[in-house]
């Protein structure tokens, strides 16, 4: 049965206070979304509001924006990181509800997440903010829309997030570079190995990537390279032009 309308007005937010009462709502949209062994405990968000609002971040700087109809019911969220040791800004997760889908949340949340990673670019490493990275699952329908954009690259790498839990299996995603700065075609291996070790380390919180197979298995897939970029794309053969 297809959704109702959605006529509500929509108030798109930043949570800041652990103690949010919104908090608890928005990671139940989470849930709905995302299978068990590809989100974080809800602890691990009370943990980093708690710890931005004791100002306890030095270099990096966490977010969750949500969307909020007239009820105060969480229709849409957007998490991010902002890591300062390699001036980027990582999108966690994008969760919206099915009845919300067709007003546009997903772009007005991520334009509001950037602009937050922009301003802790400014105040952390004092420069303006080099890139935004995100994890994609390989069966997302935003995903053919997202390598048609100019300045993203669907970087040609077996990343995997890393498990969760205990039992669970790293999780394969399609990982995203999308330049602010400039523009990139390619990436040095060297910057790549810094930015996917600070998602492993800072983001996740895993005490030792190194020691983790699917972690190893990403480094591994990077040696002998000097550079990385998109995927190859199959030629057209000369007899056929595109459509």
């Amino acid at each position: 049965m297809a959704a109702a309308p959605f006529t509500s007005p929509i108030r798109i937010r930043e949570i800041v206070d652990p103690r949010d009462p919104a908090l608890s709502k928005a990671y139940r949209l989470l849930s709905r979304t995302f299978e068990k062994g590809e989100r974080v405990d809800r602890r691990e968000w009370v943990g980093s509001l708690q710890e931005g609002a004791d100002g306890l971040l030095s270099d990096l700087a966490w977010h969750l924006i949500i969307a909020e109809d007239a009820t105060q019911e969480v229709v849409g969220l957007v998490s991010g990181t902002y890591l300062g040791n390699v001036n980027v800004g990582v999108i966690g997760y994008l969760a919206i509800s099915a009845e919300a889908r067709a007003l546009g949340l997903g772009s007005r949340m991520r334009g509001r997440l950037r602009r937050a990673f922009e301003r802790d670019a400014l105040r952390i490493a004092e420069a303006p903010l080099m890139a935004i990275v995100g994890e994609v699952s390989p069966s997302n329908p935003w995903l053919r829309k997202l390598s048609a954009r100019e300045g993203v690259l669907l970087l040609d790498l077996p990343y995997h997030q890393p498990r969760l839990r205990d039992g669970d299996l790293p999780s394969p995603f399609t990982l995203y570079y999308e330049g602010i700065d400039r523009p990139r075609t390619r990436l040095p291996v060297s910057e790549l190995r810094r930015i996917l070790f600070a998602i492993w380390r800072r983001i996740y919180r895993i005490p030792r990537p190194l020691e983790r197979p699917a972690f190893r298995l990403m480094m591994k897939a990077l040696d002998g390279r000097r550079t990385i970029g998109a995927p190859a794309r199959p030629a057209t053969p000369a007899s056929r032009k595109p459509r």
